[in-house]
């Protein structure tokens, strides 16, 4: 069994460097897009519009690294299995913060676009920004929700409160 936990850990960490090498192959992409925005000499829509765009890939990339930062602290480096609710409530929160922050930066990419360019699209724009108020609450609510849960299970708090501290003195 210890194998093949050792295995499942050795899956996690190749996971994780691939989202970290995506995130850079992202990180270098919305560069590259954003340089040509200020080098090109065109200082007005299209440049303001390729420079959101590298901003909605940026924000892409940021959710990669967190996502690999989440998979090597949580099945990685901690071993934890993610039964407890505080652990689902801060695994879950951790993801649910890049992905709602990406998500509302390319509604607002999408907005820009579709207001510049054709005005049908701006119902997707709309349903892409309206889905992210969704996802928003239904993520409050599940942490409102988590928090009774949590109080049945005060020592599982305070063991994932060690291991942030064990995690933060390394």
């Amino acid at each position: 069994m210890k194998k093949i936990m050792l295995a499942f850990g050795v899956v996690h960490a190749v996971t994780a460097l691939l989202f970290a090498a995506g995130a850079i192959c992202l990180i270098v992409i919305g560069a590259q897009i954003g340089w040509d925005a200020m080098t090109t000499g065109d200082v007005g829509l299209t440049s303001a519009q390729d420079v959101i765009e590298a901003i909605g890939i940026l924000a892409a990339a940021v959710v990669a690294l967190q996502i690999a930062e989440t998979i090597i602290e949580e099945e990685v480096v901690r071993d934890a299995d993610i039964s407890a609710p505080t652990r689902v409530r801060r695994f879950l929160s951790r993801f649910f913060v890049v992905v709602v922050v990406a998500l509302g930066i390319e509604g607002l990419v999408a907005t820009f676009h579709a207001v510049h360019d054709d005005l049908a699209d701006l119902v997707y724009a709309a349903a892409l920004v309206g889905s992210v108020g969704i996802l928003l609450a239904a993520w409050g609510l599940f942490v409102h929700l988590n928090r009774s849960a949590e109080e049945l299970e005060p020592d599982a708090m305070e063991e994932a409160k060690s291991e942030d501290e064990k995690i933060q003195g390394e």
